[in-house]
């Protein structure tokens, strides 16, 4: 049986980013024969420009995310909440990852298997943006863990001063999210 692949994507660009730290949390979480490689080129995307997005145009860090989404079994996306919402950047990554306009390429988000977490400090988490992400996902056709919902709110309350996650409820959800996710991913 082939390995599977989770291709994490933190929606902060911050340093000590809780979300960054949940990806991290993922790796030694994940069930059997899945592993999780992190996505770290959020900030090397450009806005997104329809007359750039065709293969013979495409910026280079768009091409690789398309690639890697890709080659990926299942997505794990991990959000803050910025202004009750999705952070530009990763919407921005979203709408690189969503398209075909040439009709030969194919859509690398069409139908992948895509969950849903997110931590933030404030007593909501990340609820508002992970409903939103939701909607955006419904649009790409994509294949959304409905349950397990992790949202990880007064993170800084779960998470050690070096970034690992240290509540063992946040980690049990996280393991189930993981689990659901993989299911989706099939290949078992």
């Amino acid at each position: 049986m082939r390995e599977r692949t989770i291709l994490g994507i933190s929606g902060s660009l911050r340093a000590d980013s809780y979300n960054t730290a949940l990806l991290r949390a993922a790796r030694k979480s994940t069930p059997p024969g899945v592993r999780v490689e992190v996505y770290d080129g959020l900030r090397d995307l450009p806005p997104y420009d329809m007359d750039l997005d065709v293969p013979d145009r495409r910026p280079a860090a768009a091409q690789d995310l398309r690639d890697r989404v890709n080659a990926a079994d299942g997505l794990l996306i991990a959000t803050p909440e910025f202004n009750y919402s999705v952070p530009g950047v990763l919407k921005n990554a979203i709408d690189w990852a969503s398209t075909d306009w040439t009709g030969g390429e194919g859509a690398p988000l069409l139908r992948k298997p895509v969950a849903i977490a997110g931590a933030a400090p404030t007593q909501f988490g990340s609820v508002r943006a992970q409903l939103a992400l939701r909607q955006v996902f419904l649009w790409t056709h994509s294949d959304v863990v409905v349950k397990p919902e992790l949202i990880v709110f007064r993170a800084h309350e779960r998470f050690d001063e070096g970034g690992n996650l240290t509540d063992e409820k946040t980690a049990g959800v996280l393991r189930e999210l993981l689990d659901a996710l993989a299911a989706k991913m099939g290949g078992e």
